[in-house]
């Protein structure tokens, strides 16, 4: 019987090490393909990522939108490999990877190889996760640092786990400086604490692990009150809860979003779930799941009926949900449904950034508007367009009356021109540039003012002594119909803001 239980053993570690060497590699292949593709360079920067970067050259704790830890990963891999996109990029490919591999030993914990490695091939392969790790942005880090965090969350929760409180307090601290978030996943694991009293024990040492991870924020909490709040305050002003409240359109089109964020056949599972199998939720490895992720989405399909909300607002929802949802497919033998997902994702994945390269040479141009990726195309155009026509005109200076065609531009027009001032006329605190901006400096200098072509600019204009006649025009096609306009004007002699509530 020994020899025979012996024998078991090994095949059982055999297949697990099986299971684990198959997820790496697919996950890696997956990483793989995501990094030559940001190699060869198929998209620009999109404006929000154009200004991480700006943010990434003057560290701080602290900037006007977002907390610091995205800016801190571009400044490490552009430290080590430059300033153009892919390096920029980086990090975004690299963290969805390492969260994917820990989605495997989370779900190995909770249930076995065979769901482990669904649910890191699963997640690696979510839409979501495919444009998110095209583009470096918030979630990127945020959602490593709460699969991280749950991770140690199950850890410490099991016997002789103390130590793990501490990776907890880690892992939801860097959250926390990643994207606010994370404060999300301290109400979850709040919650699954209070709604099970035998869970009730660990709220001592929970606690304990919410102070260190503020201990860990608090650089940017302190950023924040010497910055009026304003991280706080935009955060805020995001959610838009001050209109007309009921929505139900834009909370029906952020329904649908999620099936494109969470792949169409997974989130669809993930409702079956909930309305025909409630009681698999009884299961104390499924209720601590479901608690990392239906209150997420739940606040998230309110905020949506009340105002408005982002596809990807809802994302860290499925870092269990995907573990929830694989696991559950598996225990009611759809396994093939679960393979039959990861394939939709996958040529999803390939259709939204291969279309616009591959169509072409099947004679078919892709229209703008059907184009995934169209808003982060034009803006390098734009650059050289504008560079071009500065080293004609030394010494006068850049302007925008847009966040993010000012933050494209930065980034795009070499040598790139960080004096370039964003028209704040109108007064208050809009964005970064405004926070940082010295418009009082420039009184007296010529200016080239870049904006889109459906702006009206004269209330720019007559803040200067003289504006030259001739307007000029950068096209930048988009597909052989849509063209994406900006006017140049050369505008001479600044005279400053107006008095009224206006720096300058």
């Amino acid at each position: 019987m020994a020899v025979s239980g012996d024998r078991v053993t090994r095949e059982t570690v055999a297949a697990e090490e099986r299971s684990w060497r198959i997820a790496l590699w697919t996950v890696f292949a997956v990483t793989l393909a995501r990094l030559v593709w940001l190699g060869l360079g198929r998209a620009d920067l999109y404006p929000d990522e154009a200004q991480y970067w700006l943010w990434s050259l003057h560290p701080a704790f602290g900037y006007y939108s977002k907390p610091p830890l995205v800016a801190w990963l571009i400044a490490l891999t552009t430290g080590l490999l430059g300033d153009n996109e892919a390096a920029i990029r980086l990090a975004a490919p690299l963290l969805h990877f390492a969260t994917a591999l820990v989605l495997y030993h989370l779900a190995r914990r909770l249930y076995d190889a065979r769901t482990a490695l669904w649910s890191s091939i699963a997640y690696a392969t979510l839409p979501g996760v495919s444009v998110s790790a095209a583009i470096i942005s918030t979630d990127a880090p945020l959602l490593f640092c709460w699969a991280v965090a749950l991770y140690a969350f199950v850890r410490a929760r099991e016997p002789g786990g103390g130590r793990w409180w501490i990776m907890v307090g880690v892992a939801a601290g860097f959250g926390l400086l990643g994207k606010y978030a994370m404060a999300y996943w301290l109400l979850s694991a709040l919650l699954f604490l209070l709604l099970f009293r035998d869970e009730r024990r660990h709220l001592k040492r929970f606690f304990g692990a919410i102070l260190l991870a503020l201990a860990i924020y608090a650089p940017n909490f302190v950023w924040n009150a010497q910055h009026h709040f304003v991280s706080y305050q935009h955060t805020r002003a995001n959610a838009d809860l001050g209109g007309p409240l009921f929505h139900p359109a834009m909370f029906l089109e952020f329904l649908g979003s999620q099936f494109g964020v969470f792949g169409p056949i997974f989130f669809g599972g993930l409702l079956a779930l909930l309305a025909l199998a409630p009681r698999r939720l009884g299961d104390r490895r499924a209720a601590l799941l479901a608690c990392f992720a239906l209150p997420t989405l739940a606040m998230m399909l309110v905020v949506s009926f009340l105002s408005r909300a982002q596809p990807n607002w809802s994302a860290p929802t499925f870092v269990s949900a995907v573990v929830l949802v694989v696991a559950w497919l598996l225990a009611e033998g759809r396994t093939r449904l679960v393979a039959v997902s990861v394939a939709l994702d996958v040529a999803l994945a390939v259709a939204v950034f291969g279309a616009h390269d591959l169509l072409p040479l099947v004679g078919f141009d892709l229209p703008a508007r059907y184009d995934p990726l169209h808003r982060l195309r034009g803006w390098k155009t734009l650059g050289r367009g504008v560079g071009e026509l500065l080293a004609r005109h030394p010494g006068v200076l850049l302007m925008s009356d847009d966040r993010e065609a000012m933050a494209a531009l930065i980034y795009y027009v070499r040598p790139h021109p960080f004096d370039a001032l964003k028209w704040n006329g109108e007064g208050g605190i809009h964005d970064g540039f405004d926070l940082t901006a010295d418009p009082a400096r420039d009184i007296g200098r010529d200016f080239m003012l870049v904006a889109n072509a459906k702006d009206d600019v004269q209330r720019i204009l007559a803040r200067f002594k003289s504006v030259d006649p001739v307007v000029q025009q950068i096209l930048i096609p988009l597909d052989r119909q849509t063209l994406r306009t900006y006017r140049i004007y050369w505008l001479r002699g600044f005279e400053g803001y107006r008095s009224s509530g206006a720096a300058g």
